[in-house]
């Protein structure tokens, strides 16, 4: 093993094959992929990015009803998903995994239902292993637990991959999980993709450890801290861990050092509180500007692929966001009907003051929520 057991996290020690330039700065770490895979990874930072930008116009203009963004953390996500086996392996996401909603296989247009309000864009299409988003922070990482454990049970050789920010890294039930999941060697890899920033709260105020990656080592989870502005190192670091895991092994925690390089949300205004000078450092670090140098290095990209893959994905963009638009509205009565088998007093009520409104305001039906 290159990685596992090799980089230690109490020396500070971390993974890097490609610096900000797109040089090969650790030839011996680079892991198997061809040029053509490295492409086709590239087109999927690309298409995120892209799509964030479209997504986070039309939330502005009021298209859909919120959006957290994975600008800046492509290359950590399209990493640590891109070595899953479709079909077998599991992606148990938070909230800000659009990059590897795509890369698992989850239709663009199923994303941006789900911005809009209907909760049926959460929905995995058959054959695609990825649990709806999730929101309350931390709690991916029990929800992968039980689903390694469910396939370790069952003999599956299947691994599930989960992923939370540095903010999750707060949450006590990160720490149970990865305990629960060393003490039964279950096939998990958890992922924290530190961002620098929780909402508002930076990373310095929210600890006081080395680095997050020591986090793990107390529960006897091997840990590892790896650039994740570095596509390479990622996807070198993950396949190990992933295959590591299927073999019987146990958990892997993996820390991603990215930034956010957009708002936490679209509801949110980071020039109140994020350093310029701090950003503009961040910047010369872009994952996808680094990946497109080394491509451009290795004379298998230029500006004339860049402009046609451009206007491709704009394209495609456009048509999902069309489709989702024309189907975003569902019946009021699924916001009800799943709490419970029946629905107690309260949501009866609650059901029949909607739908009074809806059908008093017709005009403010569309993306329920």
């Amino acid at each position: 093993m290159k990685f596992i057991g090799k980089f230690d996290p109490l020396k500070n020690e971390i993974v890097e094959i490609m610096d900000k330039n797109g040089k090969i700065i650790n030839e011996s770490l680079m892991p198997k992929i061809s040029d053509k895979e490295l492409i086709e990874a590239y087109k999927l930072m690309n298409l995120s990015r892209r799509q964030d930008d479209f997504q986070n116009k039309a939330q502005r203009q009021g298209r859909l009803l919120s959006f957290l963004s994975s600008t800046g953390q492509e290359a950590s996500e399209i990493g640590f998903t891109l070595p899953l086996i479709k079909g077998k392996d599991w992606f148990v996401s938070g909230y800000r995994n659009n990059a590897a909603w795509l890369t698992v296989g989850m239709p663009m247009k199923n994303i941006m239902l789900y911005w809009m309000g209907n909760e049926y864009g959460g929905r995995s299409p058959e054959g695609v292993n990825s649990l709806p988003p999730n929101i309350i922070i931390g709690s991916q990482y029990s929800q992968a637990t039980g689903i390694a454990f469910a396939e370790k049970y069952k003999k599956t050789g299947g691994v599930a991959v989960t992923t939370t920010g540095d903010g999750g890294m707060s949450e006590g039930e990160t720490y149970e999980a990865m305990n629960f999941a060393k003490l039964h060697e279950l096939p998990v890899i958890f992922i924290c993709e530190n961002n620098k920033w929780a909402i508002s709260t930076p990373y310095k105020k929210s600890t006081k450890s080395l680095n997050i990656a020591v986090k793990g080592i107390a529960s006897g989870v091997p840990s590892i801290k790896v650039d994740g502005n570095d596509f390479l190192a990622v996807y070198a670091v993950a396949s190990e861990a992933i295959e590591y895991a299927r073999k019987g092994n146990g958990p892997v925690f993996i820390e991603c050092d990215t930034y956010r390089l957009g708002a936490h949300s679209s509801s949110d205004n980071p020039l109140i509180y994020r350093p310029q000078n701090e950003f503009d450092e961040a910047l010369t670090k872009d994952p996808l500007i680094r990946l497109k140098q080394y491509l451009i290095n290795k004379k298998s990209w230029d500006d004339k692929k860049q402009e046609k893959l451009d206007n491709e994905q704009d394209t495609f963009i456009r048509s999902e966001f069309d489709w989702a638009e024309a189907n975003k509205d569902y019946p009021i009565e699924d916001i009800f009907d799943y709490q419970f088998a029946k629905k107690t007093p309260d949501l009866e009520k609650q059901y029949k003051e909607a739908k009074a409104f809806f059908e008093a305001h017709p005009e403010a039906k569309g993306g329920h929520h």
